[in-house]
């Protein structure tokens, strides 16, 4: 199987485990009507994954940093929240395979350090929680090293060949991010500010074209694209996600649409 997208050519094998780019929400996210149970639906119809390598909007460290592989606690990284948020447990296996495999990839390319004190964010567990409940998978959480579209694109490039091990790699950010609009005494599925709704069209329209250039290019190419992301972490890990499953010739299938709180939940699936 061959892609070429950007002038990149990626050769990967027929079947590779596809890529996910998820919007996360917030911890009450489990207590949403829907959205729990569309996860779990997505999580049900995938190939069973041997692993899971995830990259969350709330990890910014350079270099490549790899959590913790000795099964450190979660990292409760929010505030305010009524304590049954703080009391949630993930206990997933250690992932000490899965980060030597990633350390091997990107040895001599880029550097790669480890922080065993850090457990899984909650960009990584709230997610996780809901698609496999059991927590009996090896979850490594990697760290962005930048928001630069191009560098997160060649770094999930690097990746790709984990999926043919059985690793399901996960960009974990949300389509719409911009906390101005959520209003807990609103419904969760209140329609959204214009701006939201316009940006999550155009990034329906620019995945389902599979056009690389121009998501890379988002800040002259999106539009409403500063109310939609005042700060672009919760967008870049769509970019790692991209490069890992760029030699498919990036098929992709919305799995997740609407809106919550004003932002876009809309997720895909990648191959």
């Amino acid at each position: 199987m061959t892609g070429q997208l950007s002038g990149r050519t990626l050769v990967l094998m027929a079947d590779s485990l596809p890529v996910l780019y998820l919007s996360h929400g917030a911890p009450p996210l489990a207590d949403d009507p829907t959205w729990p149970a569309e996860l779990a639906r997505w999580s049900a119809d995938l190939p069973r994954p041997r692993r899971v390598l995830i990259v969350s909007a709330h990890w910014e460290a350079d270099p490549v940093t790899l959590s913790a592989t000795t099964g450190a606690p979660l990292v409760y990284d929010f505030w305010g929240f009524p304590q049954k948020y703080y009391d949630v447990r993930y206990d997933a296996p250690a992932a000490g395979e899965l980060a030597r495999d990633v350390e091997a990839l990107l040895r001599g390319v880029v550097p790669v350090r480890r922080d065993e004190e850090r457990g899984l964010d909650h960009g990584a567990y709230v997610p996780l929680v809901e698609m496999y409940p059991e927590a009996d998978l090896p979850v490594l959480q990697l760290s962005m090293p930048t928001l630069d579209p191009a560098r997160l694109f060649e770094l999930g490039c690097r990746l790709a060949p984990l999926r043919q091990d059985g690793t399901l790699i996960v960009g974990s950010g949300f389509t719409t991010h911009n906390l101005r609009w959520f209003d807990p005494s609103a419904p969760a599925d209140a329609p959204p500010p214009s701006v939201s709704a316009e940006f999550d069209q155009w990034a329906a329209e620019t995945v389902a074209a599979g056009d690389v250039d121009q998501l890379i290019d988002f800040l002259h190419r999106a539009p409403a694209v500063r109310q939609a992301h005042p700060r672009t972490e919760h967008w870049a890990p769509l970019y790692l996600s991209l490069g890992a499953a760029a030699g498919g010739g990036l098929e992709s299938t919305t799995a997740i649409d609407g809106f919550w709180h004003g932002m876009s939940k809309r997720s895909w699936q990648l191959a």
